[in-house]
């Protein structure tokens, strides 16, 4: 798997984890708090669609994960 699969795999199971745990309809609700993780994932989405720094692209690289541009 390359760098982008694992960053899109990441941020798409903390969402649903932290909805799953902050919206009250839920059977796994713990705390409406939970959904803060979900703006967190969002907004770091956001501003690495512009600025092109994501830490969990660096700490991937570290761990020697391939990236996908080769």
């Amino acid at each position: 798997m390359t760098i982008n699969q694992f960053v899109r795999i990441f941020a798409g199971a903390f969402v649903l984890i932290s909805l799953a745990l902050g919206v009250e309809a839920s059977p796994l609700f713990v705390s409406k708090h939970f959904l803060w993780l979900t703006a967190f994932v969002g907004l770091n989405l956001f501003q690495s669609g512009f600025t092109r720094i994501c830490p969990l692209e660096n700490i991937l690289r570290k761990f020697g994960v391939k990236d996908g541009s080769g």
